[in-house]
């Protein structure tokens, strides 16, 4: 009989701001997960987009989470440090042919599709036509494609890209190779990133990677039922004392559906969660709590 592997999940946000009330609960759930199976919980800053970073973004993130009690295991790993494992892996793919030099433009892309009596969804996916597949030669600057032969990843959006034209990796690469590297063997996320899976799934089979274990949640909105984000400027999450710190982690939890009463309860002397007692340990003493109700009806 073999051993399974270890439970080890991670968090993983881009510090294109402060965390909001939904990266918040995305946290929140993927360190319950990885605590109530007695696992660990890894931090990673996916800041590979240097341009849309915003400089000190990842202290406050890493604030927040300290505020909250979200405390990870080892150290915190940085994308932009890690690019010779992103070009090593595409290098093996393209040892092996499993992808290609690209040098099409999105206008191309589109006038190739509306050539095919095809035409983009307004939030759906431009779906590459594989224009570049059987070229000989392509030299940079181009884009690099995973060729797809998978049909319903090639149905959604093709041969997609694992490095740009201008040097940049992917999330799509990035995130599968440090997975691996990692070890991470369960990835508690936003269901938001529901249809990258399949693509991420798809390149880890190319890579000869194993699966990690996928858990999507529920996405907080706003009031016009957008998802909450930090390019329509979302509200960070106060977090500053123990007394915000709780009323936001309370926040977090009913938005996952955890309403054990013992997690809300605040507000009077006779409470075990008095406002004039909130300290940081009432902050460990609730996650304590959420972990065993998580435990309990969860797993």
């Amino acid at each position: 009989m073999s051993l399974k592997p270890q439970y080890c999940g991670r968090f993983a946000p881009s510090p294109t701001g402060a965390l909001h009330a939904g990266s918040l609960a995305t946290a929140l759930g993927s360190w319950l997960d990885a605590r109530a199976h007695q696992g660990k919980w890894l931090l990673r800053i996916e800041d590979l987009d240097l341009p849309r970073c915003v400089p000190g973004a990842d202290k406050i993130i890493i604030q927040q989470l300290l505020n909250c009690g979200l405390h990870w295991d080892g150290e915190i790993e940085y994308q932009s440090k890690r690019s010779h494992f992103y070009e090593s892996a595409l290098n093996q793919l393209l040892q092996e042919k499993k992808a290609y030099g690209c040098r099409c433009t999105r206008k191309q892309i589109e006038d190739q599709l509306l050539s095919l009596g095809k035409k983009k969804d307004r939030h759906g996916e431009l779906v590459y036509p594989g224009s570049c597949r059987n070229l000989k030669e392509v030299t940079e600057p181009c884009a690099w494609r995973l060729l797809v032969t998978d049909s319903e990843v090639e149905s959604s959006v093709g041969d997609f890209v694992l490095k740009r034209s201008d040097r940049v990796f992917t999330y799509q690469l990035a995130v599968v190779v440090d997975d691996y590297l990692q070890g991470i063997t369960h990835i508690v996320r936003g269901e938001d990133l529901l249809d990258n899976t399949a693509r991420q799934i798809y390149l880890q089979k190319q890579l000869n990677y194993p699966q990690p274990h996928y858990l999507h949640l529920p996405l907080v909105r706003d009031d016009n039922n957008e998802k909450l984000s930090k390019q329509t400027n979302a509200t960070a999450s106060a977090c500053n004392t123990p007394e915000e710190a709780l009323e936001a982690l309370q926040a977090a939890a009913r938005h996952l559906g955890l309403d054990e009463p013992e997690l809300f309860k605040q507000g009077s002397d006779s409470t075990q969660f008095s406002e004039s007692t909130i300290h940081e340990s009432t902050i460990t003493q609730w996650l304590e709590i959420a972990v065993e109700y998580y435990r309990k009806t969860r797993l």
